[in-house]
């Protein structure tokens, strides 16, 4: 799910990059005081979950746990997201500084999306909230694919191929996600159901 330096056009990164300030900043604006160590764990989890990843053309196809940020989080995703990427990117080159807009956006809006279409489900509990669960972190990723054959696109038609296979790779990624959000998901619901509080707030 990372772009490589030296791929996207300057338009495309001048855009991404206005558009995840932007997203930030309104992640910092609805960021409790409380719920700072839970974005710095979640942040963690990222951090370490999008290490290990399997080069597919100018991306790395890995564990992104976007879905699961965006539900226990909404915006605040965002400069969670922004923070593992610039350290990603500052200690182990994965992506780069000129693309950490454009990156951050592709995992980042997805969160976001998937946490208002789904709240409504996981609020009223049930099995409903379990396929729910389910399919956010599914959407995340598969959302999270296609922003990222955009991107490409909007570089140049010389990555039309690219972009497919991008949106292609990330389909059996859609249903580990979908299961490792699934499982946390009750997980907390059981043993720390404070966890989940921002499923419940305002928003």
């Amino acid at each position: 799910m990372h772009i490589s330096e030296g791929v996207l056009s300057p338009a495309v990164l001048a855009g991404g990059a206005a558009l995840a300030a932007a997203g930030t900043a309104l992640g910092l604006k609805k960021l409790d005081y409380e719920a700072i160590p839970r974005v710095a764990l979640l942040s963690a989890a990222f951090f370490v979950a999008t290490l290990i990843h399997v080069p597919v053309g100018p991306v790395g196809l890995h564990l992104v746990l976007n879905g699961l940020m965006g539900l226990l989080l909404g915006w605040p995703a965002f400069p969670a997201i922004l923070i593992a990427l610039f350290l990603q990117a500052l200690l182990f080159q994965f992506g780069g500084l000129t693309v950490l807009g454009v990156n951050t956006l592709t995992m980042a809006v997805p969160a976001v999306v998937c946490f208002y279409a789904y709240r409504g489900l996981l609020r009223r509990g049930g099995p409903g909230a379990s396929v729910a669960a389910f399919a956010c972190g599914a959407t995340a990723i598969l959302l999270s694919g296609l922003l990222v054959a955009l991107a490409l696109l909007f570089t140049g038609e010389a990555f039309l191929r690219v972009a497919q296979l991008v949106a292609l790779a990330h389909l059996p990624v859609m249903i580990i996600e979908g299961i490792i959000t699934l499982f946390v998901f009750l997980f907390l619901k059981k043993v720390r159901p404070e966890m989940l509080e921002g499923i419940y707030g305002t928003g």
